[in-house]
């Protein structure tokens, strides 16, 4: 080989001093000085069989070896990317321990950079450590984990054997960083509000129930934070955001958890028309900054979610189903009946109302179609129990729902701040919980006093974040976004 000019400082730095020592176990701190992705950046052009007089020390998991004599192979990854490891007999101490490491050993490695005769960049293993044996085997290298089920409860081992899905939560995490930095610079501020209620509100969800001691008191997991932001709407803070857990005791499908992240925020002034501009503006920002396009990839279809949004009336997305103008004031016999005709299941409860039969019929046969993006408008004010009454006509709300790839990515209202018109709805919830509905609400005294002081005119807007990082990575199920979704109890 040949040597390079040398770049940077000879000898590494802090590190280069490391002695493989296994006998007396792992140490208790490791301190590097490079990684992978920083190296294949620096080193991009170095040519084929060079020896540079730079010393790095890095440190992750073998995931890959291969040992040709007195020289070995190996493929270290830190969570940055691969480096390969190149270890001689006559630079590796210990050689023979060295090409005895398990796959997916934590080590550490002080060497010079270089590049092989084929021009692999590498880091010649000059000292090295064991930093954590790995007992269990990884799965293979080329297939990695097949079985979902196993790939979500062994997250730790799928993260490891399939870098994409690491991507996919950096992009999450990115995600979230920057819908931050969107709404700050448009002056919301983040809150925190309780997760632990004394009444289930904020949306129709049956809820999760515990108890507590010192208070002898049952509370429910939030299954929204919605009416505790707008209490700080009324007092005075103008524009809220909060990003946090939320809980829904509801089954397990490919777009539902029990609990998932929501990102609920309120702006004094502002209805559900603000709302739509903001949704859009904020998933094409995240599209473009995140993916660089904002045409995205789900499964087979290109969407493209560039503003202008599509804007579209629930009653007419459930007439071109059906096949016939509907609304909210057809009469629920005919609504019943076409149900029925279409093979649409609808509850006991609902067939007497024409707001809940509509809504069956759009949901069950009009949204799993749409690709969208689309904002559907106008939804039927007794299913909207916190929106404001649709200012043309007292039976719809002013509410949409964007829906993007089939499903529901966000919920937004032109908020009721009437405390009359939001006692008589609360009540109305609370018959139906009476009655067996365990979705329904209760009323929710503090709430309605704190209407009485006066809330102004506002906007709200609810977007379920792990379907906006569906989304964004192009992704259909749930549990691919989520680190560690909810599963059945393991068999034994």
């Amino acid at each position: 080989m040949t040597q390079s000019t040398p770049v940077g400082e000879p000898d590494g730095g802090a590190a280069a001093a490391h002695q493989h020592s296994d006998e007396a176990g792992p140490p208790y701190r490791y301190e590097r000085d490079a990684v992978a992705a920083e190296l294949h950046e620096r080193w991009s052009d170095l040519e084929p069989g060079t020896e540079t007089e730079t010393r790095v020390t890095i440190a992750g998991r073998l995931m890959l070896r291969r040992i040709q004599g007195k020289l070995a192979f190996g493929t270290l990854d830190d969570g940055t990317g691969r480096i390969q490891l190149f270890a001689p007999a006559a630079h590796t101490p210990d050689h023979a321990a060295f090409c005895d490491l398990n796959l997916g050993d934590w080590i550490g490695v002080s060497g010079i950079v270089m590049t092989t005769r084929r021009g692999e960049l590498s880091v010649r293993v000059e000292q090295w450590d064991v930093l954590a044996r790995a007992r269990r085997p990884f799965p293979d290298k080329w297939h990695g984990m097949t079985d979902p089920d196993t790939r979500f409860r062994q997250r730790y081992v799928d993260l490891w054997v399939s870098p994409a899905v690491r991507r996919t939560f950096a992009l999450r995490s990115q995600m979230m960083s920057e819908t931050r930095r969107f709404l700050e610079d448009q002056g919301y501020i983040e809150v925190e509000t309780p997760i632990f209620h004394p009444i289930p509100g904020g949306a129709l969800a049956r809820p999760f129930t515990t108890h507590h001691n010192a208070l002898d008191a049952d509370l429910y997991l939030r299954i929204a934070p919605e009416l505790y932001l707008k209490r700080l709407i009324v007092g005075g803070l103008d524009r809220v955001f909060e990003i946090g857990r939320v809980f829904r005791n509801e089954g397990l499908s490919t777009r539902h958890n029990p609990e998932f992240t929501m990102l609920e925020l309120y702006a004094a002034y502002a209805d559900y028309g603000d709302m739509m501009e903001l949704t859009s503006s904020l998933v094409e920002h995240l599209a473009v900054t995140l993916t660089g396009s904002a045409v995205l990839s789900v499964g087979d279809r290109q969407i493209d979610v560039t503003r202008p949004w599509r804007q579209a009336t629930m009653a007419e997305l459930a007439s071109e189903a059906v096949g016939r103008p509907i609304s909210v004031h057809t009469p629920p016999g005919e609504l019943a009946a076409l149900a029925e005709a279409h093979d649409v299941a609808v509850p006991d409860g609902a067939r007497t109302s024409s707001a809940r039969l509509l809504t069956e019929l759009y949901e069950k046969l009009a949204e799993p179609t749409l690709t969208g993006p689309i904002f559907v408008t106008e939804h039927p004010a007794e299913t909207s129990p916190l929106a404001r009454r649709h200012r043309g006509d007292p039976l719809l709300a002013e509410r949409f729902e964007a829906v993007v790839a089939g499903r529901e990515l966000a919920n937004a209202f032109s908020e009721l701040i009437d405390p009359d018109d939001q006692r008589q709805r609360f009540e109305a919830q609370a018959a139906a919980r009476a009655e067996g509905d365990d979705e329904a609400m209760a009323v929710d005294e503090d709430y309605l006093r704190a209407l009485e002081y006066g809330l102004p005119p506002t906007g709200g807007l609810g977007i379920g974040m792990d379907r906006l990082a569906m989304l964004l990575a192009g992704v259909e199920a749930i549990r691919e976004v989520v680190l560690f979704p909810t599963l059945r109890p393991e068999q034994d």
